[in-house]
């Protein structure tokens, strides 16, 4: 059986899972073995329809009164379980701020070795993986061995592929057993800040800026051109030092990936 997590927050899936459960189904196509999701907490509705058209034909829903917010060591704990009681040959995730910090959690309850950022795998005694390292400059290609291999998918660098026949999902739910360790680290409280505005990550046209732009002010005439584009603006890293732009603008290694159409 090949594992995908189907990371959510508040109900709102995370479209980044979508490309690392189209390559879940690549390597449960090379094994022959099934595809199962897991997903923790509230569940989008709606959902089991969209794993299903992506090949997936059991979904393992942890539900607990502790999980209604995100603790990363209590979210692994939910995925070791599945380990323990499923025995995949291997565990996926999206590569995104907690796809990796989950499953490096994994990693360390159970001493399985992880692979990071990954954009293709083949499967075998050993997977053969292909990854990002150096923000994308460079791609390793590695052997990763255990009884249950452990990956995290690089976001935007594959499409996500609905499978060519749909699957009907059956829904396993449980409830894990979470240990007051499991709960030390976790969402206490949010402050949201109210906007219109199309998420960087998201967005088809990025207009960005830095330094030559002068000013927090000068960032007007770039909002200008966003808005006429129905893009987003973004910035660099001297941006954001300089308090011209909040740091969720900021593009780049220490701030967002993008993949937009247009790029100016």
């Amino acid at each position: 059986m090949i594992l995908a997590y189907i990371d959510q927050d508040r109900g709102k899936i995370n479209e980044a899972s979508f490309e690392a459960l189209t390559l879940a189904r690549r390597l449960a196509e090379q094994t022959n073995a099934p595809l199962h999701a897991v997903v923790i907490g509230k569940a989008e509705a709606g959902l089991t329809a969209r794993l299903g058209a992506f090949g997936v034909s059991a979904l393992h829903h942890a539900q607990h009164e502790q999980l209604n917010e995100y603790a990363p060591a209590a979210y692994a704990q939910c995925l070791v379980e599945i380990l323990d009681a499923q025995k995949p040959d291997a565990a996926l995730a999206a590569g995104t701020e907690r796809g990796n910090e989950i499953m490096a959690h994994v990693a360390a309850k159970t001493n399985l070795p992880m692979a990071a950022n990954c954009i293709a795998a083949q499967a075998g005694a050993a997977y053969t993986v292909t990854r990002l390292r150096f923000a994308g400059s460079l791609y390793e290609e590695a052997k990763l061995d255990g009884a249950t291999k452990l990956l995290t998918v690089a976001p935007a660098t594959l499409s996500a592929r609905a499978a060519a026949t749909a699957q009907t999902v059956t829904v396993n739910t449980f409830t894990p057993q979470l240990a007051q360790a499991d709960l030390r680290a976790r969402v206490s409280a949010r402050v949201e800040t109210a906007s219109d505005k199309i998420a960087l990550g998201e967005a088809r046209v990025v207009v960005g800026g830095g330094r030559g732009v002068g000013s927090a002010e000068g960032f007007k005439e770039l909002e200008e051109l966003a808005a006429l584009l129905g893009g987003a603006v973004g910035c660099s890293r001297v941006a954001t030092g300089m308090g011209w732009r909040p740091h969720a603008d900021q593009i780049g290694q220490t701030g967002n990936r993008i993949q937009p159409e247009l790029y100016i």
